[in-house]
């Protein structure tokens, strides 16, 4: 495209060359320059109506302002009613972590405190609902915190107290000291094997072939290894508690005095050492410093947790406390 400027002042005529090229750029530019100029003009008239309250412009104002209020306020309910799920969940949570701590209670011996408040019974037709505001939200939040703060005091105790039961149980002599031996002579008066008259015999015989194991009945500590002129080769283990047990005409002792011992630990052997007539191990209890029938404590059965109970009871526990707040919208 061709285009020939002429003027009557000058003696001669210009021509320009368009060609396809140059038009799209200019065109480009025209409608750049247009943009600029309507933005401008939409901003210096739209900013001085809202400011002096055109009629037509206020309108808009308001209904975008109302637009952007709306869209805030369903963000707002959709996250409190996220929340409010949330916390639903969580005092159901709370609801069972208070029935397990009332049945744990019982198990490590606590009487739970007879002020405690009770949840009220609730219940009813569903006729209408609306969402929580967000003091509500708050202080449901703030009371089940407290609620949640009471619940792991307790379950902390609860645990301390399993623990030091669960360990109190192995210190207790209820494992045989010679496994798979029926106890011969038992404890009481009976007829002295040397001097055939009656005679207190205080404690247990397991008659056994010379070499047979000899294992810790509870754990503990060894507080005496020595030969004895009638008891041989003894072992006495302090288990705590006012508690020893004592393992008598051993032919070989495996452990020494001041060392560590867990219950069904190899100690000894049988054997015959001391006032003994035939290959056996005499195994006596002694409770505050009185020998007690072995048969009272040997087989006792027990109301505590056992090892797996006590991680499964922890582990109930994490997973009802690490349960998270999670499910919130996010924008």
């Amino acid at each position: 495209m061709q285009l020939i400027i002429m003027d009557s002042r000058l003696t001669r005529c210009r021509t320009l060359q368009l060609t396809g090229g140059r038009l799209v750029a200019a065109a480009l530019a025209a409608s750049l320059v247009l943009m600029c100029v309507a933005a401008l003009l939409y901003h210096l008239v739209f900013l001085k109506g809202a400011r002096e309250g055109w009629p037509v412009v206020g309108s808009l104002v308001r209904l975008v302002v109302q637009d952007e209020f709306d869209q805030r306020d369903r963000f707002m309910r959709q996250n409190l009613d996220a929340m409010a799920r949330k916390l639903g969940e969580m005092q159901a949570r709370m609801i069972e972590l208070e029935s397990l701590g009332e049945r744990v209670s019982g198990l490590a011996g606590i009487t739970p405190p007879a002020d405690k408040p009770k949840v009220p019974g609730m219940g009813g037709a569903l006729l209408s609902a609306r969402s929580l505001t967000v003091e509500e939200l708050d202080a449901s939040l703030a009371e089940l915190y407290q609620v949640a703060g009471q619940r792991i005091d307790l379950m902390t105790v609860l645990e301390s107290r399993l623990f030091d039961q669960h360990i109190s149980k192995y210190m207790i002599p209820t494992e045989a000291p010679v496994p798979g031996t029926v106890a011969g002579s038992t404890f009481g008066f009976r007829i002295d094997p040397f001097t055939a008259k009656s005679a207190l015999h205080a404690g247990l015989d397991f008659p056994a072939p010379t070499g047979t194991d000899i294992v810790a009945a509870a754990g503990g500590v060894v507080v005496t290894q020595e030969f004895h002129p009638a008891f041989g080769n003894m072992v006495e283990l302090d288990h705590g508690n006012q508690l020893i047990t004592r393992y008598a005409h051993t032919s070989k002792v495996l452990v020494k005095r001041g060392d560590l011992v867990r219950r069904g630990q190899k100690i000894a052997e049988v054997g015959t050492t001391g006032r003994s007539t035939g290959p056996h191990l005499h195994f006596e209890v002694y409770r505050n410093g009185v020998a007690v029938s072995p048969g009272s404590v040997l087989f006792e059965s027990t109301s505590l947790l056992s090892g797996r109970e006590l991680d499964a009871f922890r582990a109930r526990l994490r997973g009802i406390l690490a349960t998270p707040v999670a499910g919130i919208g996010q924008r």
